[in-house]
Parts: C-alpha cells; sequence; structure tokens
C-alpha cells in the first residue's frame, strides 16, 4: 500500500532556520521539497566533494585489497586529495618526459652519442658542422663543391657531416642547397647521454610517485565517509540557503523576517512535528496533498510482498502518490514469468543453489539475510516448479531422464508428450492441439487473468462511480479478445469463431462481448460528471478509442513472449548438450566437454536473465500497468535525516 501523506508547509525566524533544520533532521521525517540552494558555501562545499570523489577514484584501484585502511577526518581527507592530485598530476609529467625522451633517443640512436655543446664548441673555432642523411642516390648527386665526411654508407642511407665554408657554401648550386637543409638532421637540446640520465631519473621518481599513492590507497575509507558527511552538508545547506524568505517588517525600525519550508510526512507521524512545532514556536499548516503537488511515494507491505523492492528499486520504477501500488502483483506474475522464461527446472536448481550459498555467507558473517537472497530462493523454486510441470532438465531428452521425473509432469504442457495432440471434447477427433499449442494458450490464459486483475482493480478504485462501468466494459471487451486469440493465433480448428459447444454459440458471445465492452467503455470510460460529457469526450478520442481494441488484442498476444523465450532457451541448452555427447565417450576430452557445458548453460543462463528484464518486466510495467493506469511517475519518500 501507499502510505498516506501529510503536505506541511512550515514558518520559523529567520534567523533560526539552521536550527530549525538541525531539529527537523534529528526528527528524521519530513521530505522536503527544496531542489536548489544559493551561496558560496554551498559551492565550497560541492569543489571539496569533487576533489575528494576525484582522489578516490584516482586510487581506488591502487594497494591491496587486504590492506588496513587508516583514519582521518575531514579536513585530513581533503589534505590527502588534493596531495592525490598533485601526485597524480606529476605522474602525468613524468610519463610525459619519459615518452618524450624515449622518443628523442629513438630519432637519433642511428648516430650514436651526440652531444650538441661539442659540435657548438667546434662552431665557436670556425668549424661549423651539420649532420645530414640522404639516400644514396641523392648524395651522389651532390657536386665536389659540397665538402662532406661520410660516417656510415649503406644500401638504403648515407650519413654524414657537412662542413659550413662561407667560400663554398658560395659555390654550391641552389638545388644542391635545398637538398641539404631538407637532409639536415635537428640535432637534441642536450646530449644522448644527458637524455639517458633524465629518462632515468624520470622513472625513478614515476616508481615512486605510485608508492606513495599506493600508499594514500589506505585512506579510501576515509575519503569516502568524507564525502558522505559533505553530501549530507551540501543537503543541509540546500535546505537553509533555498529556504523561502518573507520580511514581515511594518517600518524600518524593528525588522521582523522569517524562513518557511513545504515538505511531506507520513499522516501517521504527523503529531510527532505538531509537537517539536509547540515546543519551538514554529508555524506549521497541514493538509492533505492534491494532485497538483509533487508528493513523495512511500510503500508499505507485509515482508513477502517487500521481496520485490530490491528489483523495482533496482529497474527506478516508484508510482505515483495517487496511483495504485502493484507491488504484490508484480512479484506474484515476475515469479511466474521467470519460471517460464528459463523454463528448466535444473537452471531452477542452480539458482536456488546459488541462494543458499549467498544464506550461508551471511549465517557465516552473522548478518541478515538480504531481501534479494530470498528472491533469488523464489524465482529458482517457481523455476524448478515449472521444470518439473513440463518436464525440463539441463535441456536434456525426456526418455533419458528417470521414469519418476517423467511421471511429476503436467501430460498437457510435458515435453514427455511432445508428439502427442490432444482433442477436446467439442471437435469430435477432428481438430487437436499439440503441446506447444497447450502452452501458448497457458500464457494466453495468464494473460487473461493478468489483465483481468488491472481492470478488477480500477472498478474498485471507482466503484461509487458510474466510471466504474467503463473498466466493466473493458473487462468484457477481455473476455471477448481472449477467445479472438485463440482462435487467430493458437487453433481456429479448434476455437473457431463459429463455434457451437452444447447448443451456446461459443464464438459468437466472444465477438459480442468485444462490441458491447467497447461500447459501454466508450459511454462510461470517461465519466466524470456526466454521461453526456464522457460521450463527447469518447467522441474526441475516437481514434484511440478503437485503436484500444487493438491494443487489448496485441497486449494478449503480447504475452506469447513467455512461450517463445522459454522455448528459445530450451533449443539453446539441447544443442549444447548434442555438441557436447560425441566428446563424452572420450577420457581426453571430458575436461573439454566439462568447459563447452559449464559455458553454454552459463551463456543460456545469462541470456535467460537478460529476458527476464526484457520481457518478463515489460509485461508488468508496460502491459499490466497500461491496463491498471499506472504510469510509474513517482518519486520515492526521502526523509531529511542524520
Amino acid at each position: 500500500m501507499i502510505v498516506p501523506m501529510k503536505k506541511v508547509s512550515l514558518i520559523v525566524l529567520n534567523d533560526e532556520k539552521k536550527n530549525a533544520l538541525k531539529k527537523l533532521r534529528k526528527l528524521g521525517l519530513l521530505h522536503i521539497e527544496i531542489k536548489e540552494g544559493k551561496g558560496p558555501r554551498l559551492l565550497e562545499l560541492k569543489e571539496q566533494i569533487a576533489s575528494l570523489e576525484k582522489g578516490l577514484f584516482a586510487v581506488a584501484d591502487l594497494g591491496a585489497k587486504d590492506t588496513v585502511q587508516k583514519e582521518a577526518d575531514t579536513q585530513e581527507a581533503l589534505s590527502i586529495a588534493e596531495r592525490i592530485d598533485s601526485l597524480k598530476e606529476e605522474q602525468k609529467k613524468c610519463y610525459g618526459d619519459i615518452s618524450a625522451y624515449e622518443a628523442e633517443l629513438e630519432r637519433v640512436k642511428s648516430w650514436g652519442e651526440i652531444d650538441p655543446e661539442e659540435i657548438a664548441v667546434l662552431a665557436e673555432k670556425g668549424i661549423v658542422l651539420s649532420l645530414h642523411e640522404m639516400i644514396p642516390s641523392e648524395y651522389e648527386k651532390l657536386g665536389d663543391s659540397a665538402k662532406t665526411i661520410v660516417l656510415e654508407r649503406t644500401k638504403d642511407i648515407v650519413r654524414f657531416l657537412f662542413l659550413h665554408e662561407e667560400i663554398i657554401q658560395e659555390a654550391i648550386p641552389e638545388e644542391e642547397k635545398v637538398s641539404l637543409e631538407r637532409s639536415q638532421l635537428k640535432l637534441p637540446s642536450i646530449s644522448t647521454g644527458e637524455i639517458r640520465r633524465k629518462l632515468k631519473e624520470s622513472g625513478q621518481r614515476l616508481q615512486s610517485l605510485k608508492e606513495e599513492l599506493a600508499g594514500l590507497a589506505a585512506y579510501r575509507s576515509s575519503l569516502e565517509q568524507a564525502i558522505m558527511g559533505l553530501k549530507k552538508e551540501v543537503e543541509f545547506e540546500t535546505y537553509a540557503s533555498g529556504m523561502g524568505e518573507e520580511d514581515l517588517s511594518e517600518d524600518s525600525s524593528s525588522r521582523v523576517s522569517v524562513a518557511y519550508l513545504v515538505g511531506f510526512l507520513p499522516a501517521e507521524d504527523l503529531s510527532k512535528l505538531l509537537t517539536m512545532a509547540r515546543e519551538n514556536a514554529w508555524g506549521l499548516l497541514a493538509e492533505d496533498p492534491t494532485e497538483e503537488d509533487d508528493a513523495p511515494t512511500k510503500l508499505k507491505n507485509n515482508k513477502f510482498v517487500s521481496l520485490v523492492y530490491p528489483l523495482t528499486d533496482f529497474l527506478g520504477s516508484v508510482p505515483g502518490y495517487f496511483e495504485p501500488d502493484i507491488s504484490g502483483w508484480f512479484l506474484v506474475f515476475i515469479m511466474i514469468f521467470v519460471g517460464i522464461i528459463f523454463g528448466d527446472g535444473g537452471y531452477g536448481l542452480l539458482i536456488c543453489g546459488i541462494s543458499a550459498a549467498m544464506m550461508l555467507k551471511n549465517h557465516r558473517e552473522k548478518k541478515a539475510i538480504a531481501p534479494i537472497t530470498w528472491l533469488l530462493l523464489l524465482f529458482g523454486g517457481i523455476t524448478v516448479v515449472w521444470g518439473t510441470v513440463t518436464c525440463s532438465w539441463f535441456g536434456l531428452a525426456p526418455e533419458v531422464l528417470p521414469q519418476w521425473l517423467r511421471k511429476l509432469s503436467v501430460p498437457v504442457l510435458s515435453n514427455v508428450y511432445s508428439d502427442k495432440v490432444w482433442y477436446p471434447f467439442w471437435t469430435g477427433g477432428e481438430a487437436g492441439l499439440t503441446t506447444s499449442q497447450n502452452v501458448q494458450i497457458f500464457c494466453f490464459t495468464i494473460a487473461l487473468v493478468h489483465l483481468l486483475i488491472a481492470h478488477v482493480s480500477g472498478a474498485r478504485r471507482n466503484r461509487g462511480s458510474l466510471k466504474m462501468l467503463g473498466d466493466i466494459g473493458s473487462i468484457l471487451e477481455l473476455i471477448g479478445m481472449y477467445y479472438v486469440v485463440l482462435s487467430m493465433v493458437v487453433n481456429g480448428a479448434v476455437f473457431g469463431l463459429d463455434l457451437v459447444v452444447s447448443g451456446i454459440p461459443v464464438g459468437t458471445i466472444a465477438i459480442a462481448l468485444v462490441i458491447i465492452g467497447f461500447v459501454v467503455n466508450f459511454i462510461f470510460g470517461n465519466y466524470e460528471k456526466s454521461i453526456l460529457q464522457s460521450v463527447l469526450d469518447s467522441v474526441k478520442d475516437i481514434v484511440s478509442m478503437l485503436l484500444g481494441v487493438v491494443n487489448v488484442f496485441s497486449d494478449i498476444v503480447s504475452y506469447i513472449r513467455l512461450w517463445a523465450v522459454g522455448l528459445a532457451g530450451a533449443a539453446i541448452s539441447s544443442t549444447v548438450n548434442e555438441m557436447v555427447n560425441p566428446l563424452l565417450g572420450h577420457f581426453i576430452f571430458i575436461i573439454f566437454a566439462v568447459v563447452v557445458l559449464v559455458f553454454g548453460h552459463g551463456l543460456n543462463m545469462i541470456l535467460n536473465v537478460l529476458s527476464v528484464i526484457v520481457h518478463g518486466i515489460r509485461l508488468n510495467t508496460l502491459e499490466f500497468s497500461t491496463h491498471i493506469g499506472l504510469s510509474w511517475s513517482g518519486h520515492k519518500y526521502k526523509p531529511f535525516e542524520e
């Protein structure tokens, strides 16, 4: 159920607002509707959080996992974060220097040791030399006027020194000058020996930086705690700076200023806030939320229904305050959907095993068993049940399974009887249903029940109003369309639209229910104040009303995805087994066969998990929710607390 809330407006003296917020935080009940704050303090806190998060990210993967964590308060944590940032910047510079030094050594390595200072000394003495590289054919084109000293000559390259003399320079043709300029080696800024020394120093410095950063990783938990603490301060400062203010002074001689805020809290806890308001002389107005208010949603259900919360929290799905809570139905049907999608009793046993291992781990660590563990156990259990019903165990053929397992299955749905045709009594043995078609009928029956629950819930909410007749019309339309789906999708020979059983025109009744349901829904579906207005609203929305009939058909058919995905999973597991069968006869291939089995069935289970998210959850959050009038437009109740 959705807990009833009260909207409260609280007024305090402006000078007392921070003290009032501290008391409200200690009370821990009020969900405050202030989204933004202002002021330099808020900006400073956010910058500090950013600095801490940057530092935490930098050391997240450093240090041993079992490193004993060191403690530091918030100010120390901020200093540590600054030090981490400084070290990371220096580390980045070291990486850049090392890369530059290595590239420079690689560039001049063919020349051996080079010292630009020695070349500069020779230049001061009038011997100006430059280093050049040319291909042999280009070098041969240099005339006698170019004085060179060949240092190395191969079939691909000629390395030489060129002597710069003013008289010689003037005698060299322009074409050769261009060639010499293009082939000249740019000297390094320092000697190659000095480059290697700096490279070694940078490497040593980089190693020391890594060691210091690894040491600071021992403050990870302190950084995390500091971030959490500052986020609480940000929340407090946001509320303090975001409160509305009003000057009540009548003249400039006496200034009276008040601050106010709006929030929500459970109606059952209003008395606690009233008591605090009286004790502190606060102004307080409490009223019921309206649909214009952005009231938060707090769900309260029994322990069994609450097991679905980890799943809905993962999805981020929260019903609006004025919307229905479908937590119970969500849990019941997602269990059924998981069982059919996984579809294999062996996989169900594995899921139960995972759940049992998690429970054992919690027991050893003396921790409470998490709801997700119980949810996994339910999923595993229902999968085992469906696997037993259909005789599906690790994709094995029914004939290789024990006789007692085959007897436990339900014949009309069991793989044991996949080749059998079932003849309903009204067909006289002329038309029948296969096991696969029986499973399809089962899926469509789940659809009927699921969507009927949605419209019955809507009728209950609208009891006392003529709008309830619109829900009844939808129910009639749904029942009639169910038979149409069986006729058009499953087997038209068995479920013909002209079918008459014991004098009852079943097919005609189904069509009549669709038509009558549409008419009733057309008249009363939009009812608010008068029938005439409801009809006019339906006329205005005639296209959507007509498409609604098609949507009912498509929503029921949508549930066939349960059969299709389950069938695909069974095909994959069967294929994996067929791949492994030839290997099991040879001892040398047994290990390989085990690897293939584990990988194949593991991959199939992962695909089934994705199918549950894509298909199973969709049927709850889209098809069912649309029929019950749920848009998941809410946000969670988050009280301001310590």
